[in-house]
């Protein structure tokens, strides 16, 4: 990235519209997503909370507005598991997946990609389980090992479909301090999420309701991540 783009929001969002049969999904959201900060957008289920993440991540068009990325190196971790179970694939394989995408080529990866994906493992508690196949873990490890899949990605913009939903409180609080690493190297996340503990730490929330931003404000108090929620 050059100096004279250094200063700009890695995503600008305005007047992002989206209509599904006949349905507005999104209705002209206007957002900016800072450098080394934790964007948390919360609201009721079919706010349209994962549409606005889809059309970040580029998975989704808007049907109208515009989405500006001042990067290439996105990594997107959906809710729900995109590696299907007829694949022989293990763990480590899903994981190592983000490191490819992160030297932008299907090739051997070199040792510091290695060393990223064994650093992952660790961190989210999947040593143990990088040799088991995909299909027979658990809901919330799934979730752990694609979250893994995205941090090996070292991604600028890093976002996140409710990471810590059904997890139990180890497995939560490995994710959040996860998440504040991530920030701390200088990467920005954005967060679907009902996990109180992630939108209290959060720089900027977002709240929709019915597709609409209803408040868009830093907590009170500021993001706090030197230690666990």
């Amino acid at each position: 990235m050059t100096s004279s783009t250094s200063a700009a929001p890695l995503a600008h969002l305005e007047g992002v519209h989206v209509e599904l049969g006949g349905r507005d999904v999104l209705c002209h959201v206007d957002a900016r997503v800072e450098r080394a900060s934790l964007t948390a957008i919360a609201g009721p289920n079919g706010a349209g909370k994962s549409t606005l993440l889809e059309v970040i991540a580029g998975t989704r068009a808007p049907s109208s507005g515009a989405v500006r990325l001042t990067t290439d190196a996105v990594g997107f971790v959906p809710q729900r598991a995109a590696v299907s179970e007829l694949l022989p694939v293990t763990v480590r394989d899903v994981v190592t997946v983000g490191a490819w995408g992160r030297l932008g080529a299907w090739r051997r990866l070199d040792a510091v990609a290695r060393d990223a994906v064994d650093d992952v493992l660790d961190r989210l508690a999947l040593t143990d389980l990088q040799r088991r196949p995909f299909a027979e873990l658990s809901g919330g490890q799934r979730q752990r090992a694609l979250l893994a899949q995205g941090l090996a990605r070292r991604a600028d913009l890093l976002l996140l479909d409710e990471p810590t939903t059904a997890l139990d409180a180890d497995s939560g609080r490995r994710i959040r301090d996860a998440v504040a690493s991530e920030i701390r190297r200088g990467a920005a996340v954005v967060c679907v999420t009902h996990d109180e503990g992630i939108i209290a730490g959060a720089d900027h929330v977002i709240r929709l309701e019915a597709g609409r931003v209803v408040d868009a404000v830093r907590p009170a108090g500021g993001p706090s991540r030197s230690h666990s929620s």
